[in-house]
């Protein structure tokens, strides 16, 4: 069957020559958001899609997938040029990688010929389902003969069982021909082929056993093959046999390229954007929501949201691309921010179709599930902060979208979920880790039995439980979920605030406390209707260098015993953890160090797999894990929740039609602008301008929802008569600060503002930073007769000076009125 639905792929590939031969009409890249920077051969890319992904690195070597199977790995392209008598690697040609959210390509130059690999993954609701397409496009002085090479792999994604390398059969065609790639099992085989390719190395039967790459043999003629494309086709044989899939591709090709760029056209302009100073910040905050985006992960009839991408080598893990339940949900507040109410939706329900009877929520789900036992692993239900999460979640999508029928048809699944945690609280009321990992899933002061993060979750999952009921009309349970989340808020402040130290444990255990000074506190402030009493001393101590680096914040202190910049848990730096602080930050009114860690995860945007954030990084030197999955979807979330909801200072509350700002720009702007902020069933969009020691906030609706706007004085309750501007006062003083990542390799340097206090007639800061730096920082002053003391003001700058000394110093600079 597959021979033969192949024999008539190769007939229809023929056919359809002359479609794929205009390049005008077929290369036509979207314009705008796009990164174009020199290969740099060490660096990963990721191609991915609903159906599949490619990863590699710059210098153009990759592996293929089609979920949830791996075809190949190691694909790479060696020339041969006429009366060249040299073999030229063309991978080590590699020179300009052009990253977009619907193309990533990459050109190979050399003197004589230039390749262009372009690889896009089909994206739209009629996308045919295949992982991934590449085409090459060739330009040459002279016939050229290239040999693109693979190791076929055909492996099902872990933990799905293997069975050996396949073996690769060359299937002739007239002039050309395929690959059929057979493994152990009849029914499981992939097809490679290109078309004019002829095969290379076939070991006959004779020969010693060794294991050879296959390959694909092409000869370009520049006179003959001049703006022709060659695409690679893959496929896997399923219930389709490949060869019919792959002939579903190669006469759609084209049609599915111009698809995929109208899906991200479309995107980009219906989705949240801000119109800033900074280009940085408008495009940092686009590529967030596409790299959010690109993680959707069609299985079977269901899209749900994979944690992470990144190549797997010899292994069948590609980073950690299969379906998580608290990455999920940490992500929804940033899809609910740029008003992508229907993957929210996607992406809730993926999980709540695998609660437990008891109420628990999911924490793993492989992508290759269905072909193990999978509820007999120990992964499915390991966490237990997904199901106080599920609840948050829940709320915050309600009162982004005021989508109550939503609530109305998955009611049960949230009261299962919140049940689940009452009923398995400790002596002190408060939901534990006896229930799976809170958030450490390994430690070397003994497993935690009550973290500080998750009694925080426990008391913003009851407050969020409180308000769904009373939407709910379920006064009894909105009382008691209610009076629950005022009992563990008071129960955080008495057994796990330390006051000797002046910071909270990390875990409550018995009668005794984990004293390690950790960041996970922070997620107390993440859904705005919680904070921590005390929390100055430790807020400032983030904010230094004893916990923030100048890439991010370690998740505990450098001057912990155990600590190892290297750990997973132990002392690196995640872009989760620095988003976690920057909104904390931004909640408790330090909005310079809210901005810096906010920028931090901003700017790792252009760092590393360009257009995405990375996992996780050392402690210590500004690099990336050796592991770290490159494009990892909470990492983006964490640009974007801090940058709409802290810096711009967004909280919704749609059922009460109100939106709250209180926003926190840089000094050094004068006026921005949010376009399509979601709201309901509309969207709207805000323009904020400084004039005169105010600034006015000016809503304008794009439907006929009805909307108050609420700042800073006013509560986020129930609108009572439409408002759509805001007249907010600003401060006497307000300052700005750098916010750029260091050299890769570097160590911590850059300047630090560790606390800001604002009374009545003046205003103190207090800075670290390198012994004998200086630093001229943006200054606004908002009112006539302010002295300043600890600095200087020259040209409309505060002007600090550092005392020489080895390591950090601090300053403190007090302002006057």
């Amino acid at each position: 069957m597959l021979v033969r639905s192949f024999l008539a792929v190769l007939l229809m590939v023929s056919a359809h020559a002359q479609t794929l031969d205009s390049l005008p009409s077929f290369f036509a890249p979207m314009k705008g958001l796009a990164i174009e920077a020199p290969c740099q051969p060490g660096k990963p890319w990721t191609v991915a899609g609903e159906h599949g992904a490619l990863f590699g690195r710059q210098n153009g070597k990759f592996e293929a997938w089609e979920w949830p199977v791996k075809l190949l790995s190691n694909f790479s392209i060696r020339a041969e040029l006429a009366d060249y008598h040299v073999p030229i690697d063309v991978n080590a040609l590699a020179a300009q990688i052009r990253v977009a959210p619907a193309e990533t390509i990459l050109t190979y130059s050399h003197a004589a010929f230039t390749v262009r690999q372009h690889m896009f993954a089909p994206r739209g609701p009629e996308a045919v389902p295949f992982g991934a397409a590449v085409v090459f496009e060739i330009e040459s002085a002279r016939p050229l003969e290239l040999t693109f090479s693979f190791t076929p792999e055909m492996l099902r994604m872990w933990p799905a069982p293997n069975s050996g390398r396949p073996s690769g059969e060359w299937v002739t065609q007239g002039a050309t021909g395929y690959y059929i790639l057979h493994t152990d099992t009849a029914d499981f085989s992939g097809v490679v082929a290109m078309r004019r390719t002829r095969p290379g190395i076939l070991v006959p039967y004779q020969e010693h056993p060794q294991t050879y790459p296959l390959e694909l043999k092409l000869s370009f003629d520049p006179k003959r093959d001049k703006g022709q494309v060659f695409p690679l086709f893959i496929g896997v044989q399923g219930a389709q046999a490949a060869g019919e899939r792959i002939g579903a591709m190669a006469s759609a090709l084209r049609e599915l390229y111009g698809k995929t760029q109208k899906y991200y056209e479309e995107f980009l302009a219906s989705r949240l954007s801000a119109e800033t100073p900074d280009k940085r910040i408008d495009e940092g905050l686009a590529w967030a929501e596409v790299a959010i985006d690109q993680a959707q992960v069609k299985y079977h009839d269901e899209i749900g949201l994979v944690a992470g991408y990144y190549e797997s080598a010899d292994s069948a893990r590609p980073g950690y691309a299969w379906f998580f339940g608290r990455d999920t949900m940490w992500t929804t507040y940033a899809i609910n921010s740029y008003g992508d109410f229907a993957l929210t939706r996607r992406a809730l329900d993926f999980l709540i179709r695998r609660q437990r009877e008891d109420g628990k929520i999911m924490h793993e789900f492989s992508q290759s599930a269905d072909a193990v036992d999978w509820k007999a692993t120990p992964y499915f239900y390991a966490a237990a902060d997904s199901a106080p999460l599920l609840v948050m979640s829940m709320s915050d999508y309600v009162r982004t979208s005021g989508d109550l029928n939503y609530l109305r048809a998955n009611w049960e699944a949230v009261r299962k979920a919140y049940q689940f945690t009452r009923a398995h609280e400790g002596d002190d009321g408060i939901y534990n880790n006896s229930q799976g990992t809170g958030w450490v899933e390994s430690w070397p002061q003994a497993m935690p039995k009550e973290e500080s993060y998750l009694a925080a979750l426990d008391q913003q999952s009851s407050a969020a439980m409180a308000e769904l009921a009373r939407l709910m009309n379920d006064a009894a349970l909105a009382g008691e979920a209610k009076r629950k989340a005022s009992a563990i808020a008071s129960k955080v402040e008495d057994e796990f605030y330390d006051r000797s130290r002046q910071f909270y444990a990390f875990s409550r255990n018995g009668a005794s406390l984990d004293e390690t000074a950790s960041i996970y506190p922070s997620v107390a402030w993440w859904d705005g209707s919680f904070g921590l009493k005390n929390a100055r001393p430790m807020l400032t101590r983030w904010a230094s260098s004893e916990f923030s680096a100048d890439w991010g914040t370690r998740d505990i202190s450098n001057q912990t015993p155990f600590y190892d910049p290297i750990s997973y848990h132990q002392g690196s730096i995640w872009p989760l953890f620095t988003g976690w602080v920057s909104l904390a930050e931004y909640r408790t009114g330090r909005d310079l160090s809210a901005y810096a860690h906010m920028m931090q995860n901003l700017n790792l945007t252009w760092a590393q797999d360009l257009g995405s954030v990375t996992e996780l990084l050392s402690g210590d030197f500004f690099q990336p894990l050796g592991r770290s999955s490159s494009h990892q979807l909470w990492s983006s979330a964490m640009v974007i929740s801090p940058l709409v909801r802290g810096l711009f200072g967004l909280s919704w509350n749609a059922p009460g039609n109100t939106l709250r700002v209180v926003p926190n720009l840089p000094a050094d702007w004068n006026e921005a602008h949010l376009r399509n902020v979601p709201f309901r069933e509309s969207k709207l969009d805000l323009d904020f301008k400084r004039s005169n020691g105010r600034l006015t906030v000016t809503a304008t609706m794009k439907g006929n929802a009805k909307l108050c706007l609420s700042g800073p004085s006013d509560t986020n309750g129930t609108c009572q008569s439409p408002r759509t501007v805001l007249e907010i006062p600003l401060p006497a003083v307000e300052l700005a600060i750098p916010a750029a990542l260091p050299a890769p390799g570097d160590m911590t340097r850059q300047l630090k503002a560790l606390d800001q206090k604002f009374d009545p007639r003046q205003a103190t800061f207090e800075f670290e930073a390198w012994g004998g730096s200086e630093y001229n920082l943006p200054l606004r002053l908002n009112r006539t007769g302010i002295t300043v003391e600890g600095a200087r003001i020259i040209a409309g700058k505060l002007a600090l000076t550092f005392p020489a000394d080895s390591g950090y110093v601090r300053k403190t600079v007090t302002f006057r009125w």
